[in-house]
């Protein structure tokens, strides 16, 4: 009797505990919706908020369209609102390019595929998650400012007054002129380049490039995947001065042993900082590089900014005084040697070329800036190119 009395109270212990149980389980559940509906209001609040922000910048942005367009309009009300005066772009990143100065950087994407750069992105301006998706591209394309352009300062500030010319010197026609908007000059209306280049890797906030033709410095406005379907046009065609085979090509390039021996001093410093794997894979891009005649027409018919050795074998004192003297260079030119620099990834390389096209490579040394130089390097990407 004693045993089912217990056994009865047991059980409706039990009971009870399910019972307060079942209470705190309701209340919890009354709790945990109270909360889910709260989070849906917030979010809700959020996404209002959201779309409250857009179409007030939405508003903003048409207020300063038509605030541009009433600014340039015609007083006279029966003629149409000329264009906006202007519409402010800041660049989103920058290149960093073996090509330090302008002189030697190629005159085409593509054409010297060993030329590599990486476009580091602003993190502040652009998020990592903006480039996902581009390492599947092969190429891209890459806008961009001409900023050392020497007309820039009149383009900007005061348009009307530029003054930029309309046709300009083509490096193939040998100094004949063609309509700028029919070349790919950066001396242009406005100072906006476009190139092609092959997508080697992807990194954060960075792309690894190659095949370009970008100097150091470059601001970058934007970047677009290429679209072989869209990007290339079946039966396109160009002019016949074009299609000149071997216009600016050299007749040969050899390096002295007097330059192998300085490259190799000068690659001890720029290692750690190249986008090159060892000196042997850069003399490949000094190659490339000078495979064409890089130098400016004005370069060609008269040498000018470049070093002047004379011959001793050929030139006594006085005659070597002369030749310094003159300012036609072409008639100096059969008692000297003109030296010309190209400036890649530190390094000053110095070569000659000889009125057949034939080129010797002479020396690499240090430039000043070697040192200072802080960017992504070979060593940055090898994890990454070794994968591809």
């Amino acid at each position: 009797m004693a045993r089912l009395q217990s056994l009865a109270a047991l059980a409706a212990a039990a009971a009870a505990a399910a019972v307060l149980a079942g209470m705190l389980y309701k209340r919890k559940c009354g709790h945990l919706t109270a909360r889910v509906r709260e989070l849906e209001d917030t979010l809700a609040d959020a996404v209002e908020k959201a779309a409250a922000e857009r179409r007030g910048r939405v508003r903003a942005q048409q207020s300063l369209r038509r605030a541009l367009s009433e600014q340039g309009a015609s007083p006279d009300k029966g003629k149409p609102a000329k264009a906006p005066a202007s519409y402010p772009m800041a660049p989103i990143g920058t290149v960093e390019s073996c090509f330090s100065t302008r002189n030697g950087t190629p005159r085409q994407p593509l054409v010297v595929p060993l030329a590599r750069a990486t476009v580091v992105l602003n993190p502040a301006r652009v998020a990592a998650e903006a480039l996902e998706g581009l390492a599947s591209y092969s190429h891209c394309w890459i806008l961009y400012v001409f900023h050392l352009n020497t007309d820039l300062d009149k383009i900007w500030k005061d348009p009307a007054r530029s003054k930029l010319k309309a046709k300009v010197r083509v490096p193939r026609l040998k100094g004949g002129k063609m309509g700028v908007l029919a070349t790919r000059t950066p001396h242009r209306p406005n100072p906006i380049g476009l190139s092609v280049a092959k997508v080697e890797a992807v990194d954060g906030h960075a792309i690894l490039l190659s095949g370009v033709d970008l100097v150091d410095g470059t601001p970058v406005l934007d970047i677009k995947p290429y679209l072989p379907y869209s990007d290339s046009v079946e039966g396109a065609t160009i002019p016949n001065w074009l299609e000149i085979d071997g216009a600016l090509a050299v007749e040969s390039i050899h390096f002295s042993e007097h330059f192998i021996s300085s490259l190799s001093n000068c690659w001890a410093h720029v290692q750690k900082q190249a986008l090159y794997a060892s000196a042997d894979e850069f003399q490949d891009l000094i190659k490339e590089v000078l495979s064409w005649d890089i130098r400016s027409l004005s370069q060609r018919l008269r040498p000018h900014q470049v070093t002047i050795e004379s011959k001793a074998d050929d030139c006594g004192s006085k005659a070597d005084k002369d030749c310094r003297n003159k300012e036609d260079y072409q008639a100096a030119d059969s008692c000297s040697i003109v030296v010309y620099h190209l400036h890649l990834e530190g390094i000053d390389v110095s070569y000659k070329i000889d009125e057949n096209s034939n080129i010797i490579v002479d020396n690499a040394a240090l430039l000043p800036s070697a040192a200072n130089q802080n960017r992504c390097s070979y060593l940055t990407w090898r994890d990454k190119l070794s994968t591809l």
